[in-house]
């Protein structure tokens, strides 16, 4: 096989960056070996040349000029991996501009700019790969956009954040607080240092709006999807959802109904102990996707971290090499917003069942005050647990769990409940995610 070189350029010397930088330089002779392509480090960019890597780059290579990789047409691929938005952005439209095709592992600016990216690298003759941009080492953008376009995929249901998922598996395993099990994940570098973005589900719904376009097909957006995070999860919670049968993780969901209409939303959700995605612990992510023709197909791995995600970047830097990206991307058909609008379906509109707390007076006929605002709004009961712990004024837990109901229905039943003297404080609920497994 004839070795051909290509020379890449790399703007973000991070942790990803980094990780990338030497898989390059270290990994060559067998990316070499295997595909004939040589891949050559033009040059690195980063605003800081001074700091000490794990990684040794060859003299001259580090630079704080982006215009040595603009300026450089003898650089074919640009790599994109500074994060955020904003310089990301401006960085991106540049190398697009200057002739470069570009990988990218930046969810929030392709959740947020993705289809004006899209468009303009299209209207320049070159293309986006961001393999790495939704679930680390995890192949889910291949997955979906080649080997799965066979099918017409129904829906999607991710554990796509591996701070929330570490986070909750230590207080499900372990009986950790919230605030133990967050501080533990900082400490073992699951977490950020401000980890907000991660707890309050917007790194998901990054992830599930660039997946959701490419499985839909069509241009998909931030504000079509419902986020609501971990922040305020409770051990107890835990501890009464296991002992009726289920497992909390934050869930990335996207579902096409037989009308075509779309629901997106990010959420705690109750599920089975015996799912599959019940038993994705720790850091460690997961997505199970259902189609007209494979039926549930699964992907399971790391999510985030230097090695595993430079791997995916790697891995569309040789495919862009290849001249496979380009191919795939010039075919990728997403209905514009004007069409995808109508039909994301509103939170108000779905139909799930749900897992109620409310902390109650224990004392004859409450029971029958909170089931009538139940009744009322068309909440049905599957079942309900009254513990015995004693909470603030003479109080208990009761947990109920509902047959389906709308959305828009529980949430009138709460604020209900919420205004009964016999209950302390705002009903806490949980959505139940029935994931319909598919088996013999």
């Amino acid at each position: 096989m004839a070795k051909r070189t290509v020379r890449v350029g790399l703007a973000g010397f991070g942790t990803v960056g980094t990780g990338v930088a030497r898989l390059i330089i270290e990994d060559g002779d067998s990316i070499e070996a295997k595909t004939g392509i040589r891949l050559e480090l033009a040059c690195v960019v980063d605003t800081d040349t001074k700091s000490e890597r794990p990684v040794k780059l060859p003299q001259g290579v580090l630079t704080g000029d982006l215009n040595r990789l603009l300026d450089d047409d003898s650089i074919r691929i640009g790599i994109e991996l500074i994060g955020g938005t904003d310089v990301a952005k401006q960085v991106q439209l540049k190398m697009l501009a200057s002739g470069k095709d570009v990988v990218t592992a930046n969810k929030a600016l392709l959740a947020e700019h993705g289809n004006e990216l899209y468009r303009l690298a299209r209207e320049n003759g070159r293309c986006i790969a961001f393999e790495a941009s939704c679930a680390g080492a995890i192949p889910i953008v291949s997955a979906v956009r080649s080997a799965l376009t066979a099918n017409t995929i129904y829906s999607m249901y991710g554990i796509v954040n591996g701070t929330c998922n570490y986070i909750l598996s230590s207080m499900t395993r372990r009986n950790l607080s919230f605030a133990d099990a967050l501080a533990e994940a900082h400490k073992k570098g699951y977490a950020e240092a401000d980890p907000t973005l991660d707890i309050s589900g917007g790194d998901s719904a990054h992830k599930l709006a660039i997946l959701a376009s490419m499985a839909f097909a069509h241009e998909i957006a931030l504000e079509d999807i419902f986020v609501e995070g971990i922040e305020g999860i409770s051990i107890d919670d835990i501890r009464y959802g296991s002992e009726m049968g289920y497992c909390l993780k934050l869930l990335a969901i996207g579902q096409r109904n037989k009308q075509g209409r779309i629901s997106l939303r990010v959420h705690p959700s109750f599920i089975a102990n015996d799912c599959s995605l019940a038993r994705v612990t720790g850091p460690f992510n997961a997505v199970s996707i259902f189609g007209s023709a494979v039926g549930q197909v699964m992907f399971y791995g790391r999510g985030a971290g230097m090695m595993p995600t430079a791997s995916a970047v790697v891995a569309d830097i040789i495919d862009v090499a290849l001249g496979n990206s380009a191919n795939t991307f010039s075919h990728v058909n997403l209905r514009p917003r004007a069409q995808t609008v109508p039909l994301i379906e509103k939170m108000d509109n779905l139909v799930s069942r749900s897992y109620i707390r409310i902390m109650c007076k224990d004392r004859p006929g409450v029971v029958a005050r909170w089931s009538k605002v139940l009744a009322d709004h068309e909440v049905s009961i599957s079942g309900a647990i009254q513990h015995e712990d004693t909470g603030p004024d003479n109080t208990v837990p009761v947990v109920i769990a509902t047959h389906p109901v709308r959305e828009e229905n529980i949430s009138a039943a709460l604020d209900g409940m919420e205004k009964l003297d016999v209950i302390r404080g705002k009903p806490i609920c949980i959505r139940i995610v029935d994931i319909p497994e598919d088996k013999d």
